[in-house]
């Protein structure tokens, strides 16, 4: 069974590996010629995830047709702004698996999109899933979600090895945007990192942004055990407090006056947060780490204000 992984950054690359690991073989797919010629031949994502090298059941090809002819379903590891370009490009009988953690250009899930564009078949892949540790082959969960369970199944068993626990879902909403709202909040944990604020403010954060993310998603229609699983509270717990998170680490360089983009990486949580805020606002619902992270993002606070803000709403309880 070969799976197609379009897209060969760092999650994109483990994936592939992680697929290997299941017994499958993986095709790799890169945008760009000279970046396959480069994978192919040294075997090793040295710009995204060094110092993991690609097996022998992984194949490199930047030949989109090529990578997904006759297969079932491929995973779409490209930056959510990039989805849109390449769904286009896809036949619509083939499965999608959505591994981004983004909006679409509106606003609008993903998934939603890619209904409109005509795919039937569409799962989304979320959890606590650094690719430096997936690509390792240390201990990790993630969850397959779709309306299609064969779909889901399918994907599972794609996946799944010692190294790499996969549940399924029939909870779609719930983890596509677990997986975007907590980007937001992990931007506002790094900004408390670079503002030395301290473990309480910290630990504080993290769980007013759970509730946050409850109340999002919850008017979506997600279910509160998907909330409390991977996809949710899993991915939010991961993404605030590793050292391995892009968005996290971009939150304590805006702290720190730093340029957030270093490095070329595309940084999820810096797009999302203003589009969570306009839904926010639009729909009255009450996000006032979303709003505080749009402000500092866009320009119009500094990340001490953002602070000020949220530690000066009036008294509640919780």
């Amino acid at each position: 069974m070969n799976i197609p992984i379009l897209g060969a950054g760092g999650w994109g690359t483990a994936l592939a590996v992680a697929a290997t690991r299941a017994g499958k073989r993986a095709t790799l797919w890169a945008r760009r010629p000279d970046f396959a010629a480069r994978l192919s031949e040294v075997r090793e994502n040295r710009e995204y995830l060094p110092g993991v090298l690609l097996p022998e059941g992984v194949e490199v090809s930047s030949h989109l047709q090529v990578a997904v002819a006759d297969a079932g379903f491929a995973l779409i590891v490209v930056p959510s702004v990039g989805v849109p370009e390449l769904l286009q490009q896809l036949p619509r009988d083939l499965g999608l698996v959505l591994c981004a953690k983004g909006l679409a250009p509106d606003g609008g899930r993903l998934t939603e999109l890619a209904g409109q564009m005509g795919f039937r078949r569409v799962a989304v892949l979320s959890g606590p899933n650094h690719a430096e540790e997936v690509g390792r082959g240390l201990p990790a969960a993630t969850v397959v979600a779709s309306t299609d369970q064969a779909l889901a199944e399918a994907v599972q068993d794609a996946l799944m090895s010692p190294a790499l626990r996969v549940y399924t879902s029939a909870d779609v909403v719930g983890a596509e945007l677990g997986g975007v709202l907590k980007n937001v909040i992990a931007l506002a944990a790094g900004m408390c990192d670079g503002l030395n604020l301290g473990d309480n403010a910290k630990a504080s954060l993290i769980t007013r942004g759970l509730i946050e993310m409850n109340r999002y998603l919850q008017a979506l229609g997600a279910q509160e055990d998907t909330i409390y699983g991977l996809s949710g509270l899993g991915d939010l717990v991961a993404t605030a407090t590793s050292h391995h998170s892009r968005n996290r680490a971009a939150g304590e360089a805006i702290a720190r006056a730093e340029n957030p983009q270093q490095g070329g990486k595309v940084i999820e949580g810096l797009r999302t947060a203003g589009l969570l805020e306009h839904w926010a606002t639009a729909h009255g619902h009450d996000l006032p780490i979303v709003r505080a992270v749009a402000h500092v993002c866009a320009g119009e606070w500094t990340p001490q204000q953002g602070v000020t803000a949220l530690m000066g709403r009036e008294a509640k309880a919780e």
